[in-house]
């Protein structure tokens, strides 16, 4: 008995040996482990005849049965570790090494963000610095002050992005509906803390508007305002600095114009627009690239500033319709759906 026993167990570690050599994947070592190893498998079965062994050969025959689940056990494990790790038959290979080679698919900042730096670039070096405000805002920077009186339709919930309740809460918070809010948030800072007049900042942010989208429209897009304010500014001061940031952001022959129009918060109003070719090979056209004029003598007094001393001027462009003059952009959407063909180009 003692001879088939010993048979028998070396059949198992020969066989089971070979067949885990063969074994490819986790399902298929699990198998493996339960047909060799696990409470029915062949090894538990094999022992079953320990019984029927003499008593003088079962350490013998003990020993033989320990070695041979030993070797399968280690065998077992280290066929695990080589599936785990990816390893097999072929060449071990070092996931902490550096590459052999480097990629050229580099990422770069959106459009938007250098848009914006280039436009704040342009103004700084015409004296001009950086304000910033909260997107949250309440509905006196965003109107009262801004000379938008209750009842104006510009106002109205179906045109902004209400947090409060406009019936029912005194003053209402909102997603700023434009970046004025930082202009007035600046003068009120200024007369508290009396560092000003004068004034000289731009304040570039994300807006908010219930727009539909299309192809220069969006619901969240982004603005860029200045704001100057001193002794004796006029309207030659905003067109200047107008004609300067088209004539070093754009080309020394961008063609500008200021067409007269009308908001709350300035008087006189125009509208800033530039001939843009927003395809290649078509005829430029004239994009409103945003407002401008004189700061309205009711904005100054709302924000403590005396408009028989000082004057000023406001402008305020949408980035992304600047974005789309400067690299030829046919539609603003293209700016926010993450199309690699797209980004790669610019």
């Amino acid at each position: 008995m003692i001879a088939s026993m010993i048979d028998t167990l070396e059949e198992i570690r020969t066989r089971g040996l070979a067949e885990l050599e063969a074994v490819g994947d986790a399902a298929s070592l699990e198998k493996w482990r339960i047909a060799y190893l696990g409470t029915k498998g062949k090894l538990k079965a094999a022992m079953g005849g320990m019984k029927d062994v003499a008593p003088s050969d079962k350490p013998k025959v003990g020993k033989l049965a320990n070695a041979v689940k030993t070797e399968l056990e280690t065998a077992f494990k280290a066929r695990k570790s080589a599936l785990e790790t990816g390893g097999g038959s072929g060449p071990r290979i070092d996931m902490t090494e550096p590459g052999l080679v480097w990629t050229q698919a580099l990422g770069r900042r959106h459009i938007i963000s250098r848009v914006r730096d280039e436009l704040v670039d342009v103004f700084g070096r015409m004296g001009f610095d950086v304000a910033q405000g909260p997107e949250l805002e309440d509905d006196e920077h965003n109107f009262v002050k801004l000379n938008i009186p209750e009842g104006h339709p510009a106002r109205e919930p179906i045109d902004n992005f209400y947090v409060d309740d406009p019936q029912t809460t005194p003053r209402p918070r909102m997603l700023r509906s434009q970046t004025s809010t930082v202009q007035i948030r600046t003068m009120d800072d200024a007369v508290a803390r009396g560092w000003g007049p004068p004034i000289k900042i731009v304040s570039p942010g994300r807006v908010y508007r219930p727009d539909t989208v299309d192809a220069t429209h969006s619901f969240m897009f982004h603005q860029i305002e200045g704001l100057y304010i001193d002794h004796d500014v006029s309207m030659v001061d905003l067109k200047s600095t107008l004609m300067h940031f088209a004539r070093a952001y754009f080309a020394e022959d961008a063609e500008v114009r200021l067409r007269p129009s009308f908001f709350p918060f300035t008087e006189p109003s125009a509208e800033f627009d530039m001939k843009i070719a927003l395809k290649p090979g078509e005829p430029a056209q004239w994009i409103e690239l945003g407002g401008c004029g004189m700061v309205d003598p009711n904005v100054l007094e709302a924000c403590g500033i005396d408009p028989e001393e000082w004057t000023g001027f406001a402008f305020g462009f949408g980035i992304e319709r600047i974005a789309m003059g400067k690299y030829g952009i046919p539609d603003s959407r293209m700016l926010f759906e993450n199309d690699l063909r797209f980004l790669d180009q610019i």
